[in-house]
């Protein structure tokens, strides 16, 4: 039965009495309003632009300009006061800083940093997870990664303290101040959105290739998780608490330290794991502008296609992902728990290291022995050597992986890049304004279509289209296998419980390395890239629609079993309704997480804007580069703007 329209007193303003109808009638407005503005506008579009080519005359050339200040940059950072007193001195302090821990790493050697490692785990969560930890780094020797290893941990170490310390001073503003909070959120929203190879070159742009560029390149990409969940832990302190300790006489100050921080550790925590994963996966990609360690190694052996290297340096990426991944969410869970603090362990951590280290340092050395080194690499690249001869295509029935990535790049790939841009420019902006607002509100539909002209404007017009197809298709297949497959968990407590493990490792893995194993078994292409951003985006969307089916009123399906509904029934009429705000949350997760993998793949032959920003970075052209990542910030833009629910918006106060 529709709900019957509550009489109220005609909007003075536009369309704001839409806002006194159901969701339903309040839709039909809307596209009422919309086929009227089509009416009109149309016939007037089409007579004054009737191609399909974003057009000339609405585009700048910003290449030179960018050219010009990227070499006064170049020629004054050696000069310029800015440089000299300011920059060098930050540029300096994060080289110094990540010598300093690499320094120690290397002299507490691979016994004292495995002994570490595994005595913090059992301080932290018990033996199993130390057990765990210890064999995680030992594996990272094996592979004869140790090294490399340590140069992450080390770039790692100092990116996470620096994120920490900015997103908790920006927290703190944000969780203490309601104007600071309105001015920040918009900020944090629109730094959450963007792709992580977005951040590299305007870093790369100030302090040029290297080190400084790949650690500040992180702090910025890692700060926001931990400034938002703080601003949340903060301002969600219990009212009750808070008044209590006004009421005895405390100041600001001791409010903020004695009741207001406690009360947020958890949420503080958090925001300390999600900095160290996020940290760890910009760590890794951030090797492309210089940062040595692991990520570089998977860069290299990419670049020659080399996958027995690349899955060798993948491994202890994915190993340390996963451990400190455990470490700081058993910490979280431990903070809920009454059990008192066993001081005395951190002693027993810090001597049993120091013991363990001097002991092996002069018996066995510093360095992990050539002799324990297992080489995977010629293994694995036989295994690759081996598919392509059997697997890739030609098997019979159902054809190879390469016929796959063929088919899929002919009959997918390929139309919707040519149904985009064979659609004029003009009615693109009107699909992005309508989505928008149907979904959202007016002001969402202006900031969309503000951000898919600036692409036009920019001249990158017909590369974002190619991306944007990608990712269009990337995200219907994520979208089904997703949805399938959250369903089932959703309805079956025994495959989410063998699922979960399987999610936990695949969220916890930096981007790069998906595209390894694709690149082993599809080759190189926009198919790969596709691929890819499937296997990276899955795990989330699968997570957050189990969790919205299960989160449905418990009443409401008891109420249809008692009428007679069936299972898919029940699943149609009632649990896919009600669980829609989830829904949408898992298509927006969906394509903010397909882009970023997309942008990725141009390093594996996705081509487009991907690609731009790849060829800007390996052959010094910043400007070329600079353009596509603003056109990436744009389209990373719009479709969050065209995918976010409008209950994200009004309630927020995610962490992704």
């Amino acid at each position: 039965m529709t709900a019957a329209v509550t009489a109220a007193p005609p909007s003075k303003t536009g369309t704001g009495g839409l806002r006194n109808l159901t969701p339903r009638h309040r839709a039909l407005g809307k596209l009422l309003l919309l086929a009227v503005a089509a009416a009109v506008l149309v016939p007037i579009a089409t007579a004054h632009w009737s191609g399909a080519a974003w057009p000339h005359a609405l585009t700048v050339d910003i290449s030179e300009p960018l050219g010009r200040a990227s070499d006064w940059i170049i020629d004054n950072r050696d000069s310029s006061p800015l440089f000299i007193y300011f920059l060098g001195h930050i540029s300096n302090a994060l080289i110094v800083a990540i010598r300093a821990v690499y320094v120690v790493l290397l002299a507490a050697g691979w016994a004292g940093v495995t002994t570490a490692a595994g005595l913090i785990a059992w301080r932290v969560a018990g033996w199993r997870l130390a057990a765990s930890a210890v064999v995680a780094f030992l594996a990272c020797g094996a592979l004869g990664m140790w090294i490399p290893t340590m140069q992450t941990l080390a770039l790692m170490v100092v990116a996470v303290l620096a994120s920490v310390i900015l997103g908790a001073l920006l927290g703190l503003a944000a969780g203490l101040s309601e104007r600071m909070y309105r001015m920040l959120r918009p900020v944090l929203d629109t730094m959450q959105v963007l792709p992580a190879y977005a951040y590299l070159l305007p870093v790369v742009l100030i302090f040029g290739m290297g080190v400084p560029a790949a650690v500040l390149a992180t702090v910025v990409y890692a700060a926001p998780p931990m400034a938002r969940l703080t601003a949340l832990g903060l301002r969600s302190a219990d009212g009750g608490v808070m008044e209590a300790v006004t009421s005895l006489g405390a100041t600001a100050r001791q409010r903020l330290l004695s009741a207001r921080l406690p009360l947020a550790r958890k949420e503080l925590l958090l925001g300390l794991n999600q900095t160290i994963m996020m940290a760890l996966s910009m760590a890794v990609i951030a090797s492309v502008i210089g940062a040595a360690g692991l990520g570089d190694r998977v860069y290299q052996a990419l670049a020659s296609v080399d996958v027995g290297a690349a899955l060798a340096a993948g491994i202890p990426i994915v190993l340390l992902a996963v451990i400190l991944d455990r470490v700081t969410g058993a910490a979280g869970e431990k903070l809920g728990s009454h059990e008192a603090p066993a001081r005395w362990k951190w002693g027993v951590v810090a001597a049993g290291t120091v013991v363990v280290a001097l002991v092996v340092r002069f018996v066995a050395g510093l360095d992990w022995p050539d002799a324990w080194v297992v080489k995977i690499a010629p293994t694995v690249n036989d295994a690759v050597d081996w598919m392509t001869d059997h697997l890739y295509t030609g098997v019979p029935y159902v054809g190879g992986t390469a016929d796959w990535a063929a088919h899929f790049t002919t009959w997918v790939l390929d139309p919707v890049r040519s149904g985009l841009t064979w659609l004029p420019w003009w009615s693109v902006l009107l699909i992005v304004a309508a989505l928008a607002w149907l979904i959202g509100t007016w002001r969402t539909a202006l900031t969309a279509v503000l951000a898919m002209a600036a692409i036009g404007y920019l001249g990158v017009w017909k590369a974002s289209l190619d991306t944007l197809s990608q990712v269009l298709a990337a995200v219907a297949v994520t979208l089904v296998l997703g949805f399938a497959t959250g369903i089932a968990a959703a309805r079956s407590n025994r495959f989410e419980r063998l699922l979960r493990p399987v999610l936990d490792v695949f969220q916890t893995m930096p981007q790069f390395v998906y595209l390894i194993p694709v690149v082993a078994l599809f080759g190189v292409g926009r198919a790969p890239a596709v691929a890819a951003a499937v296997v990276y985006a899955l795990p989330a969307v699968v997570r957050i629609t189990t969790q919205g089916l299960r989160q449905v009123d418990p009443a409401a399906l008891e109420a249809s079993r008692s009428m007679g509904a069936t299972t898919a029934q029940q699943l149609r009429q009632v649990q896919l309704p009600l669980a829609r705000p989830a829904l949408l949350l898992a298509v927006n997760q969906g394509v903010v997480l397909t882009l970023a993998v997309v942008i990725i793949g141009g390093l594996v032959g996705g081509g487009a804007l991907g690609y731009d920003v790849v060829f800007g970075l390996a052959q010094g052209d910043l400007a070329t580069g600079l353009v596509a990542g603003a056109a990436i910030v744009c389209l990373g833009l719009m479709l969050d703007r065209v995918t976010q629910p409008t209950g994200r918006r009004t309630h927020e106060g995610k962490g992704a």
